[in-house]
């Protein structure tokens, strides 16, 4: 009785809000709403081959799958989830539409065929002043919707750079050319690897990524991300 008491006066005091629209959450809905989740602007480049996001690495990485979950654009509420994942602390969010976005990916062969989720990591010193990894919040939640490995310290950033905001393309790719390596190479070995990122523009941080690993021995990597601009 007291348990349930202080519940309802920390939900009075302290009501838990949709991220997207901010109405008041119902009890078995997390970070968004039942509804704002039905209308989130899907992609679902999962169930199609040579999709937008595919397109990105034609001639530049050898890609088996890319998807993102959804389209997003400056000022849509939807803008609004990505900041909050990435800027205001809210990293539970990142898992929690990570499983609703595997969801989707289980329906789809070529993604169930993957072996470990990989999320694309942040340089120690971003990665502290942030206090965590956003990408590797969506990984957690993908991996356990699928019940797949999680890998959050093979792959690693070994140099600092600038943000890719702002950046043109080629100079996106001369940021990150190189900046990524392996901690125990054989751990990918012969694996399908799921790549994961918030956002992807030009796709350069990712074929970046996907270079790293893609040296070694029969890896195979796809791609995925939460949303695509």
């Amino acid at each position: 009785m007291k348990f349930q008491l202080l519940t309802y006066l920390t939900e009075l005091l302290y009501p838990r809000l949709c991220v997207v629209c901010g109405d008041r959450l119902i009890d078995h809905e997390k970070w968004i709403c039942l509804n704002c989740l039905h209308h989130i602007p899907r992609t679902n480049f999962h169930l199609q081959s040579g999709n937008p996001v595919s397109r990105l690495f034609y001639g530049r990485v050898n890609i088996e799958y890319a998807t993102a979950f959804f389209y997003f654009s400056k000022g849509s509420k939807y803008q609004t989830l990505l900041h909050d994942l990435k800027y205001r602390g809210m990293k539970e969010l990142g898992e929690e539409i990570g499983k609703h976005f595997a969801i989707d990916l289980l329906k789809s062969p070529e993604f169930n065929s993957i072996d470990i989720v990989c999320p694309v990591p942040l340089h120690p010193s971003k990665e502290k002043k942030r206090g965590y990894n956003q990408s590797w919040w969506i990984a957690s939640g993908i991996a356990k919707q699928m019940n797949k490995e999680l890998s959050g310290n093979n792959l690693f950033r070994n140099t600092a750079t600038e943000t890719q905001t702002r950046k043109s393309r080629f100079a996106r790719w001369q940021n990150v050319e190189g900046i990524f390596e392996l901690s125990d190479p054989g751990a990918f070995s012969g694996k399908h690897i799921l790549l994961i990122d918030d956002v992807v523009t030009t796709g350069a941080t990712l074929e970046a990524c996907a270079t790293a690993i893609l040296s070694v021995t029969n890896a195979k990597i796809s791609i995925a991300t939460l949303a695509t601009a």
